[in-house]
């Protein structure tokens, strides 16, 4: 740093950032918390789809979201500017959000529609303003710190919606949570209108260079192939083999848009000479091995979701009931006999006081795994809501982090910190470690159809996952800006979205075959296999990868 320059201190901007952020995370987690809870709930108004259509619709949901930001990023780097698209972007996903509180199957669709475009627009470039704010030369220094804070932001939105969600469909019904997601986004468009002076400093466009691909030709070479692959994977595979391959069509169109796309991908890189290529191999390479690490990811929202609402025992102790009783109201369920819902497959034959057969609802089904020696007789018990279960990864963050930040500084200062490709190695193996916990939470019971496992199994493995998290996440797309040539840095940034997206919808996948894995363990160990693989894939090529980096970038 140039003598003359002073460090400075953070601008406003950062905390103007931060707020927004915070305000846009809690409103997608928050729903994205509890749609799948929503499309399977048959007791107290959600959709009541079967649990395969619910994961195949939250799968295909997660992976769209992730494929946008990449279009979104490209339309506002060269022609929007960013805080247009934010705006843009923000009111869409509010719309989507308030739409979800409609009842009707059109307007849910609708709404994840609004939600899918909107975060395009939205996510990549929020980011980028803060990213363009501190190129300023004094405060380059401060930039990691930065992004460490506004990563705060992220996390205590997430943290605080699950909250939120219980209280309001608990009180209030289903439509109230996911009206609150469009509310909190409302809030962060205001702290942007009215504090746009502070930021517009990183409102910058950048005019199309000479060697980038347009709008057009990308459209042309990627999206346009993959739409009409979409359409063949969509119509053809049933015509054909009289059933689809992956389980639905949706998964079937989603596996065939993807393969024109990751063709186009490998074309870059066989196309591509000296340095260059090296540094979209490395990348490919570690794209395709980052997948796992996204699939078990976004268990968060599909596998780990149907584990807390299945098979953990929720029941809140008296404790904790005279305590949150009095600031929000629980679940409360019955194993009392009911009038049987059309959609719930728990109900007997009994005959009413006039000797007509008339069909009833068994327990609720949160007993359909309890010993009937446990039930409550009659009583009302009260549970803890299954996403409240989601806010530990985001508490686990917060904590984590303020350890992980200064213990990587003190490491660097003897230079003992673990390179870039190293933490990424590391990252697969604790990943696949998370998802071992689970193993031993099916062996902790004599069997999860009968018994509910300890909720302290969740907290263990959001845990260990909370720890890969922490060693890849943030430094997925550095790579990508130190790996990729200039002019095809949109483009690879899409190729890490792109794997996010694969990750997202494998786990939507597996998950709608929940029901199919009698061994559960077999499903966590599937994960645990994965993500081993990975790691040893990683540490194969670890020299190789330290020295690109090292020649690019002049460190590892």
């Amino acid at each position: 740093m140039n003598d003359q320059v002073k460090l400075g201190k953070h601008p406003k901007a950062l905390y103007v950032l931060f707020l927004i952020e915070m305000w846009e995370r809690f409103a997608y987690y928050l729903m994205v918390g509890i749609l799948l809870l929503y499309m399977i709930d048959t007791t107290t108004g959600g959709k009541g789809f079967s649990q395969h259509v619910g994961a195949d619709i939250v799968g295909s949901f997660i992976a769209l979201v992730y494929l946008t930001p990449f279009i979104g990023g490209l339309i506002a780097d060269r022609y929007l500017g960013y805080i247009n698209s934010i705006f843009l972007g923000g009111s869409l996903m509010a719309a989507g959000y308030f739409c979800l509180s409609i009842p009707g199957n059109t307007a849910m669709f609708l709404a994840l529609a609004l939600i899918i475009v909107g975060n395009g627009f939205f996510k990549p470039n929020i980011s980028a303003m803060l990213g363009n704010i501190y190129n300023r030369e004094d405060l380059k220094p401060l930039k990691d710190n930065a992004y460490n804070i506004f990563y705060m932001g992220i996390n205590i939105g997430a943290f605080f919606c699950n909250f939120v969600a219980a209280y309001l469909r608990n009180a209030y019904g289903w439509g109230y949570a996911f009206a609150a997601a469009g509310v909190g986004l409302v809030i962060g468009l205001i702290v942007l209108a009215l504090n746009i002076k502070h930021v517009k400093v990183g409102d910058v466009k950048k005019p199309v260079q000479a060697e980038d691909m347009s709008l057009g030709q990308i459209f042309g070479y990627v999206f346009l192939p993959a739409l009409i692959a979409a359409f063949i994977g969509w119509f053809i595979p049933g015509k054909i083999f009289g059933n689809t391959i992956m389980g639905s069509q949706a998964n079937d169109a989603f596996i065939f848009a993807c393969l024109p796309i990751i063709a186009f991908y490998i074309s870059l890189w066989v196309k591509a000479k000296g340095q260059d290529k090296k540094g979209i191999g490395a990348l490919l390479f570690i794209f395709s091995v980052a997948i796992i690490f996204w699939v078990i990811y976004n268990q968060n929202s599909t596998g780990l979701t149907i584990w807390a609402e299945k098979h953990t025992d929720r029941v809140a102790s008296e404790t904790t009931g005279r305590l949150t009783g009095s600031i929000f109201p629980l679940q409360q369920v019955t194993d009392t006999p009911r009038l049987v819902n059309k959609v719930d497959q728990y109900f007997v034959d009994v005959k009413d006081d006039s000797g007509h057969v008339v069909q009833v609802m068994g327990p609720d089904p949160y007993f359909n795994n309890v010993p009937k020696d446990q039930w409550p007789q009659g009583k009302e018990v009260k549970l803890i809501n299954t996403e409240l279960f989601q806010s530990i990864n985001p508490l686990f963050i917060v904590l984590l982090t303020l350890f992980f930040v200064p213990f990587f500084d003190w490491l660097r200062k003897r230079g003992k910190e673990p390179t870039t490709a190293t933490k990424f190695g590391m990252a697969s193996f604790i990943a696949g470690l998370s998802a071992l916990v689970m193993v031993f939470a099916i062996m902790s019971v004599p069997s999860i159809y009968g018994y509910k496992t300890s909720p302290g199994w969740l907290w263990g493995t959001y845990f260990v996952f909370t720890i890969s998290e922490i060693f890849l996440s943030p430094i997925g797309l550095s790579l990508v800006s130190k790996l990729a040539p200039a002019r095809l840095t949109a483009l690879m940034m899409g190729g890490w979205f792109l794997s996010t997206s694969i990750g997202g919808k494998i786990a939507g996948v597996m998950t709608s075959f929940w029901d199919d894995f009698t061994d559960k363990k077999i499903f966590f160990l599937i994960l645990v296999g994965g993500a081993f693989i990975g790691g040893v894939l990683i540490y194969s090529r670890i020299k190789s990868l330290n020295q690109i980096l090292k020649d690019k970038t002049g460190s590892a």
